[in-house]
């Protein structure tokens, strides 16, 4: 097993309500729940293991209630895709039809 897919396996615990098997199946909803709940260590982790393509893929694909306001600013200024608050794009948001 490589460092990501070891990283993957350990970072399931942020997707508690399915089984480690099925939340794997779902590599940028992990990559996205850790970066919205993980701790310091497991959010470096993914830093260092997965690089910043993964976390900028994770960010342009996000669904709505994947981040909280908080960590969706964070993360735009933190992998530099925004340089001031004008630049933020919306949170994504559920459209009913």
């Amino acid at each position: 097993m490589d460092a990501q897919q070891q990283a993957l396996r350990d970072f399931t615990k942020y997707i508690w309500w399915k089984t480690p098997d099925d939340a794997l199946q779902y590599e940028r909803r992990l990559i996205a729940q850790v970066m919205n709940l993980g701790d310091w260590e497991d959010t470096r982790r993914l830093e260092t293991t997965f690089g910043p393509e993964k976390l900028v893929d994770a960010l342009e694909n996000a669904e709505a209630g994947w981040f909280s306001p908080r960590m969706w600013n964070f993360w735009h200024y933190r992998l530099d895709l925004v340089q001031s608050q004008d630049d933020m794009p919306a949170l994504p948001v559920r459209r009913f039809r």
